[in-house]
């Protein structure tokens, strides 16, 4: 049975949100945003490691909440997140097995449920490429000019906003993302680099609460996601 790596790119400053610590770090309903993101994936079953990459100069992760039944390593981030998931996928070199599955999830994303992780997971078991969760847009979808003016209306037919996590077998995301930087290709996520390869990344439905912080506002989000999430679950919990 093939391993699960999670990869947490977390080597970002935050300078968009304007705080004294990287986003990553502020701390949302009781503690930091990145110990909610590593307490979700801590209980993935067939976890190998969860891989955090850091800035180097990174001074706050010595003093987090982590989980302490799941085994935990660090590495050296890069100055954009391909080059830190990459430092992450050598840091497994040797360790992880080409068909072994690769979850990349990002440092501020808290709220992903673990349920559409599963059902993702459960999907792209017998796809070729993996996929990830994603979002079809229901917007109207303008087009901008530089003066910031509507200039066309695009068919939002078959588009959709890419969450995490993604996930994709641990040899063909390093070859994908390995011809990425070779060819100095600014990718913006793992799925654009398999594309590039020629893969078809599977989409797969996420929520909507599975948000990326980038300012405060949804600093405030997030914890009201955290609040009613925490609320579905407390019957359950009674249930059994």
């Amino acid at each position: 049975m093939n391993r699960r790596w999670v990869i947490v790119p977390a080597a970002g400053v935050g300078r968009r949100m304007g705080s004294e610590r990287p986003k990553q770090y502020l701390e949302l309903a009781g503690m930091p945003v990145l110990s909610h993101v590593l307490q979700r994936f801590a209980g993935l079953s067939q976890l190998a490691a969860i891989v955090v990459a850091l800035n180097p100069e990174d001074h706050y992760w010595n003093s987090i909440a982590k989980p302490s039944h799941a085994r935990l390593q660090t590495v050296a981030g890069g100055a954009e997140r391909r080059h830190s998931v990459w430092n992450a996928l050598g840091a497994l070199d040797g360790e992880a097995h080409d068909r072994d599955w690769v979850l990349v999830h990002d440092a501020a994303r808290p709220c992903v449920r673990i349920a559409d992780v599963l059902r993702l997971l459960g999907d792209i078991e017998r796809h070729p490429a993996g996929g990830l969760l994603a979002l079809p847009l229901t917007d109207t979808v303008k087009r901008g000019d530089s003066a910031m003016q509507a200039e066309a209306t695009v068919d939002r037919s078959g588009l959709w906003r890419a969450q995490t996590p993604q996930v994709f077998r641990y040899g063909a995301l390093k070859a994908a993302l390995g011809q990425a930087l070779a060819g100095n290709r600014a990718v913006t996520d793992e799925s654009q680099a398999m594309e590039l390869a020629g893969h078809r990344p599977l989409l797969v439905a996420g929520s909507a609460d599975n948000i990326k912080i980038t300012d405060m506002q949804d600093m405030k989000l997030a914890e009201l996601y955290l609040q009613l999430q925490a609320a579905e679950r407390k019957p359950e919990r009674e249930r059994a």
